[in-house]
């Protein structure tokens, strides 16, 4: 399977993993990492949201986590051909089992979110069957540095759910991006980021397409500095 090439890195990707997607590429450009040291990433697939943000954040350390072996193998090849691999770790590893003295900075994963098929591939990487959200949320809250937050690309549906079990583990809804596939539709995914911090939610829209294939003004702009535009 082809490479897919970024300004300053390059994805390697395999039939057996989820490739680069737009879920992947907005969160990687849009969760907030300005402020973090120490990021963990929960279900890295090719490992493109953490080289995103280390791209965006020179002093941050990364730590990705990923259940399929085919993905933290995918993930490890793709950290170590990276111009910033020496802030880049990743272990083959259940974040459901996963403990450790260190609090994060940030914690960001996109998900799964899909029901039950007959895939493999989309049993662990697009599904509620390996790590659903209350599991999700509640270890995270767990992790997460004093000042800490979580910043997930979930579908709008599940946007309610999220906030609730968010407050049952203390965390509260900080910012929400709402995510149209194209203008004059409704939202389809969401951007959520929670906190320890209870504050006015900063609420705002994003665009990816302005017509069918034309990428929005919004998203050019937002991806300048990681897309190669032909």
């Amino acid at each position: 399977m082809k490479p897919f090439t970024f300004k300053q890195f390059k994805i390697e990707q395999s039939k057996d993993v989820f490739r680069v997607g737009t879920d992947g590429v907005l969160i990687g450009a849009l969760a907030n990492v300005s402020n973090a040291f120490n990021v963990l990433e929960v279900g890295t697939g090719t490992g493109l949201i953490s080289l995103m943000l280390a791209q965006r954040n020179p002093q941050a350390y990364f730590l990705g986590l990923d259940i399929n072996e085919d993905a933290a193998a995918l993930t490890k090849l793709n950290f170590k051909n990276a111009p910033f691999h020496a802030r880049l770790k990743n272990r083959h590893q259940d974040f459901k089992t996963f403990e450790t003295e260190e609090r994060f900075d940030l914690i960001v994963s996109n998900p799964p979110y899909f029901e039950e098929s007959g895939s493999e591939k989309d049993k662990i990487a697009r599904q509620t069957v390996e790590l659903n959200f209350r599991q999700l949320i509640t270890k995270a809250a767990r992790l997460l540095s004093e000042n800490g937050i979580l910043s997930v690309i979930i579908p709008v549906e599940a946007g309610g759910v999220f906030v609730s079990v968010g407050k049952e583990n203390h965390l509260f809804l900080n910012r929400r991006i709402n995510i149209k596939g194209i203008d004059n539709s409704k939202a389809k995914r969401l951007i959520l980021e929670f906190s320890s911090q209870e504050k006015e939610i900063d609420e705002s829209y994003f665009i990816i397409e302005k017509s069918p294939r034309q990428y929005s003004d919004q998203y050019l702009e937002l991806t300048k500095e990681f897309h190669v535009f032909k």
